[in-house]
Parts: structure tokens; sequence; C-alpha cells
């Protein structure tokens, strides 16, 4: 390892930066620090692409097999956009500010918490324009699973064009996959290379089980990376520190006291900057924006409890007339199959009443009211289950809760490299090498699928399902040691005196503010913290899915409201202006979406 840390040292050019005492120590860094320039055609903000080509087609690689960094990057950037942005050409031209090209400096390595086995990314972005009177760094974990760019629409978007900096972390998740058939993974640059060659984003402790298999960092990690999403954030926000201070020596310190730190994520980042909200002790942060978060507190409902309800209860419940005008619920001959399916499997297990069908579809629709769902958090979720995202979702937080590593993943499921007939096979060079720029991190998806040992028909992934949801209501060893990573991950409420803004879709059907937003804020209130919430409706999970039919008609995108958060809180933090009220928003879906019909806070 000393021999592969001195070759990146030379390969990266890395120079000696000016310490002062609070940025002395990145002892958590366990890689070189890799700098790059990016000037207009290769900006930091689209990778030179501009909105219509973040649009486009995927930006493709001269040799497929072997892209460059170059290459890899802007592929990564424009993903990371399409995965949480509304882009299509009806959506209005500033929906996410204006997209113009921000140049300036990259700083890239690998970071690991003190304690676990694996490392994840930090990555600072620092502008040309940097604003030096009005100091900002914006600390942006990644959404989802998503590689360390998962945040750059909701971070970069809004800071870079402002002249602030950011650092962004992709929390131990992202799609840094390892590729047991050819030994591969992903080194710091984003391109593929042979484990032993030079540190990887991901590298099995031990061979992984099943053939062909493909490693999941998050799944096969054997850390509960979820239990330190806060620590990744309060890192990355050191790292974004000690890098301003590399750019700018002539002006260092650069520390909490003279620079403004604001962390900001949606979904599994909104959970992240909340739970470093809660840890924060060096008092690093100024204020907290979280979107949509997946948060776990005191009352409220853990993600794998839910989705391996949802998994299992939600295709049988879409055949009730409720999700007629569900977009995505309809119109779909398997969906409607393998629901009827689902609901004979159910019946046949005695969880399901009803003699027929249309009861049956009713019956689980109102047992999933009974759990707290709401009506329009399950009208959204219908997109999910077309999607097979629970079953997605359960499977990978299965195995990381239950933290086996290289053992086999829970209820007999692996991940593999597929060929077009949904069989294994090795993986060729150039589907490998779309791995890190395109996946979310979560499979299936990009020649990644799941293999499900246990799938029998005529409802194919029951007996998996079954297997899932009983590790959080079972108690064998193997459910206690799930549960308790899941308790590994309750949050708690923000350091004293920490502005904090929410932002959650009153529709969420992924993480359902019922479940999260709402215990959090109801514990924040009791104990008396300026914690604010913006409530909008009609919002679901995911801007991207507006370009889908239907959705734009019955939803409005939340990504706005997050940068909207952002100007209060800024105003706030550098204006001495209250903190905003708790806000229930009435919007108006519409084509574009207008500041008028949006009626975003002012």
């Amino acid at each position: 390892m000393n021999e592969i840390l001195s070759r990146m040292r030379m390969r990266f050019s890395v120079r000696a930066a000016p310490a002062t005492e609070f940025n002395a120590q990145l002892d958590f860094l366990v890689s070189p620090v890799r700098e790059t320039r990016h000037d207009a055609g290769d900006d930091l903000l689209t990778a030179g692409l501009g909105r219509a080509g973040l649009r486009g087609a995927p930006v493709a690689f001269i040799h497929p097999a072997q892209p460059t960094p170059g290459e890899v990057r802007r592929r990564a950037i424009q993903m990371s956009w399409k995965g949480i942005a509304w882009l299509q050409a009806h959506a209005a031209a500033d929906t996410y500010g204006t997209l113009a090209p921000v140049p300036g400096r990259e700083y890239g390595a690998f970071a690991r918490a003190p304690g676990v086995h694996d490392t994840h990314r930090v990555l600072a972005q620092i502008p040309d324009h940097f604003d030096h009177r009005a100091r900002c760094l914006l600390v942006a974990p990644a959404s989802g699973s998503r590689g360390v760019y998962g945040a750059i629409a909701v971070a970069g978007a809004w800071g870079l064009p402002r002249g602030c900096a950011v650092v962004y972390t992709d929390k131990a998740g992202g799609s840094g996959y390892f590729d047991s058939a050819s030994n591969t993974g992903v080194a710091l640059d984003g391109t593929r290379a042979q484990a032993g060659s030079t540190p990887l984003e991901f590298e099995p402790g031990s061979p992984l089980a099943g053939r062909d298999a493909v490693g999941v960092k998050q799944a096969h990690s054997a850390d509960n990376t979820e239990a330190d999403w806060g620590r990744h954030t309060l890192q990355a926000a050191r790292f974004g520190l000690a890098m301003l201070e590399r750019a700018f020596p002539a002006e260092a310190p650069f520390t909490p006291h003279n620079t403004r730190i604001i962390a900001v994520g949606i979904s599994n980042g909104g959970g992240a900057v909340l739970q470093a909200a809660a840890s924060d002790d060096l008092r690093l942060l100024s204020g907290v924006v979280a979107g949509e978060p997946n948060i776990h507190v005191e009352g409220g409902r853990p993600l794998y409890d839910y989705a391996t309800e949802a998994a299992l209860w939600l295709p049988c419940a879409l055949l009730d007339p409720h999700f007629d005008s569900a977009p995505g619920a309809r119109g779909n001959a398997l969906l409607t199959a393998s629901g009827a399916a689902r609901c004979a499997t159910l019946k046949a297990q005695g969880r399901l009443a009803g003699s027929s069908l249309p009861e049956q579809a009713r019956n689980a629709w109102e047992y999933l009211r009974a759990q707290g769902w709401s009506e329009g958090a399950l009208r959204s979720a219908a997109i999910c289950t077309a999607f097979d995202l629970w079953r997605s979702v359960a499977v990978l937080y299965a195995a990381a809760y239950a933290r086996g590593g290289s053992a086999p993943m829970p209820c007999g499921y692996h991940y593999a490299a597929l060929d077009g007939h949904g069989q294994p096979t090795p993986a060729t060079a150039s589907v490998r090498a779309q791995w890190w720029p395109d996946a979310a991190g979560v499979p299936p998806g990009n020649g990644v699928g799941i293999i499900d040992t246990r799938q029998s028909p005529p409802d194919l992934h029951a007996p998996g399902l079954v297997c899932l949801r009983a590790l959080w209501t079972g108690a064998d060893a193997l459910a206690q040691r799930l549960r308790a990573g899941v308790a590994a991950t309750r949050g708690g409420m923000p350091r004293a005196g920490l502005p904090v803004l929410l932002v959650h879709g009153a529709e969420d059907g992924l993480i359902p503010a019922a479940f999260s937003s709402a215990p959090y804020m109801a514990a924040a209130r009791a104990a008396g913290l300026p914690v604010r919430e913006w409530r909008v409706s009609p919002a679901q999970h995911f801007d991207a899915f507006l370009a889908l039919p239907g959705f734009a008609q019955q939803y409005v995108p939340l990504v706005p409201y997050v940068h909207a958060a952002l100007d209060a809180l800024w105003a706030h933090l550098a204006q001495g202006k209250a903190l905003p009220d708790d806000a229930e928003i009435r919007a108006v879906p519409g084509l574009p979406p207008t500041p008028a019909n949006l009626r975003l806070p002012q």
C-alpha cells in the first residue's frame, strides 16, 4: 500500500499546502489529493455541456472500453444531473438556475471514518470567482446511494454561480463497483483499475459469493455506512476548508469562524446533513437545509421497515381503483399480472382477506393506510413498484444493515453482471467502464442485476421478499443483527442554536413525510430548537420523474424549494433576517413551472 500511495503522489503532483491549526490534521484522508483544472469548455457545474448537453444523449467515450478520466467525469456529472433534475424541454430554463459555465478547480480524495473498513469519496469544487468577502462553503452528501457528484443539481446549482465553494461526499455509497471476474474496481480518477495497482473506491476483503459476482460497497463493505453519514458529511466540511487554503494560501486560514458552512442534501443526503447537525461537536456548520430527508427518529418508521412492507403489499394494492389516476400504475400488463399473483400469495399466507381480487386489492390498500401511509404517498409510490424500487432498496439495505461483508447476502440474493437474457455473465470492459459514471449505486441497472435464488412462480419475487420482511419482524440471530444495524442509524436533534430548514413533498411516496420529517419536526419543536419546515403539495420524491407521462401534470418539482430554502438560510446568516416560518405550500402543477405556480416563499 505504501508503494501504491507513493506512485499516486507522483501521478497527481500533490503539493504541500500551508497548514493552519484548524486544518492541519486531515488524518482521515487515505489517498493523495487529486487536483484538476476545469475551464468553460469543461466547467465545474455542467462539465461544459450546458442545459442542452445535460438533457442530451449520454456522453460517448472515444474508446468505450478505456475512457479517459475527463470523459468519465463529464459523463458522471451529466448522469448525476439526469438522475436528480427535470431537464426536459418543457421545464423552465431557470428551474435549477442559469447553468452558465463556472470555471475553477476540483480536489478529490478517498477518506475513511474512524473504525470502519472502507473509504468514502470527498470532492471539493472551488470556483475561480469564489466570493472572498462573503466566504461560503456548501457541504453536499449525495442523494440516494449515488456517487460523489450526486448532489450537484442541489448544491452545485445554487452555490457555484454565487461564488461559494462546494464539497461533496458519496457517504461510502456510490457505484465504484468491484468486478470479481476481472478483479477490477474504480480508481480515484473514475477509471477502472486492477486490484493491487492503485487504491480503489471499493475492494472486497475476501472473494464475493455468487457466480460472476459484482461487489457494491454499501452492501459488501461490512460497514453500516448509514450510521456514519454524519461523520462523512463533517469530514467533507473539513476537507473543503483545507482545499480552500490550498487554492488561496495567501488568505488562510479558512475556518468556521470566517467561512459560512451550510450542509445541504436531499433524500439520503437530507438524512446525512441532519445526522451531521446532531453530531457537530466542532461547531463546523452555520446552518442546514434538508430536502425530503431519510431520517429515522423516535416515533417514526425506518426505511427498511416500510420498504419491505411496500414491496410485499403494494403490488396487490395497485389493482384497487384508488390508483386509477396514479402515474405508472396502469397500462402495464406485467404489473397487473404480478399484482394478481401477489394478492393470491398474501391470501394463501393468511395475511389478506377477501374472496375476490377486487376485495383483496381494496383490503391491501386499507392495510397500508392503517400502517400510516397517506393516500397521496401511496399514489406516488406506485411508480416505485413499477420500477421494482422497493425490492432493490430492501435487498441492498438488508445486506448493509446485516454487515456481512463478502459473505452471502441475506435471503439468497447476490449481484452479478447479466447478459441480454438476464443470465450471469462476465461483464465486458465497455460495460464496466460505464458503471461508475452511470449507475445510481442501487442495482439493478447498467448491466448489473439482482440474482434471486429463491424466486419461484407464479409470484416470482414473493419468497425472497417474505424473507426480507421476516428480518424486520422475526427473532432469529440475523434478524436481531439487522435490527441492531437499523437502530444504529437513528438520528438525533441538531445541536442547540443551529438553524435547520426542512423541505418535504406532501405526496412523497419513497420517503413518506409521516415516517420521517414529521416525527423529526415534532421532536425539534418539543425541544424548542430553531427548525422550520416547508411542506409542499403536490410534490413527490423524484424531480426527474416529471419527465415521465402524467407526472408533470400532477406534481411540481421539489428542488426549487430547496434552493429557496438556501436563499432564506443565507439571508438569515449573512443579513440577519429572521428564519422563515413553517409553511404549507399549495402549488399548482403547470408546464412550464413558473414562480407563480410554484408559489415559492419569498
